[in-house]
């Protein structure tokens, strides 16, 4: 991940070239914007661009999945096939990886994201992803779990099989190869 937390003119050229090619590729996800509202917007918060950067670089594609008409805040989620590649074989939290005893992964997920300035997708977030197509058919996602689930010692994950969106418990230091977390960033 980029330290920086700021974007050379190249770099923000090619992600502002990527969200525009993904946003015009997938209208249905925001028919009601035009891309020159997005930019705009970005424009006008180009702190943000740093979290989309990292969202792309690890393989998110993040796309705008919401609007709210009344404050004008776009909603980015990560909108990859998959859970991104660049954040799998993580355990859920910084409590779970300090936990873990032996083959401790690398990273948590919730380390990842507030580093990345994003907030990973709750359970009812994911399901409205859902909603726009078919994510996770072979990978899964850490979820935002609630608090008396992970007071527990467990977390939460979901993904998409048999044509349903399950929701599943795990503890929370476990980690595999084929799950990661979905991100949302508010601009």
């Amino acid at each position: 991940m980029n330290n920086q937390k700021q974007l050379s003119p190249e770099q923000r050229a090619e992600l502002l070239s990527a969200l525009k090619a993904r946003f015009e590729k997938n209208m249905d996800r925001h028919p009601e914007l035009e891309w020159a509202q997005v930019q705009a917007k970005l424009e006008a918060h180009a702190e943000k661009l740093w979290s989309l950067y990292e969202m792309e670089a690890t393989g998110g594609e993040p796309d705008v999945v919401g609007h709210d008409a009344d404050t004008g805040e776009l909603t980015f989620y990560d909108c990859s096939a998959e859970s991104p590649k660049g954040r799998r074989k993580v355990c859920y939290d910084r409590a779970a990886l300090d936990a873990r005893k032996k083959y401790k992964p690398e990273n948590s997920a919730m380390d990842m994201a507030a580093a990345m300035g994003i907030e990973i997708l709750t359970e009812a977030q994911y399901r409205e992803l859902q909603n726009t197509g078919n994510f996770d058919t072979k990978t899964s996602s850490w979820l935002h779990t609630p608090e008396e689930i992970r007071k527990l010692g467990g977390a939460i994950f979901g993904d998409f099989r048999y044509g349903s969106v399950f929701v599943y418990h795990n503890g929370a230091d476990s980690y595999y190869g084929a799950r990661g977390f979905r991100g949302a960033l508010r601009v």
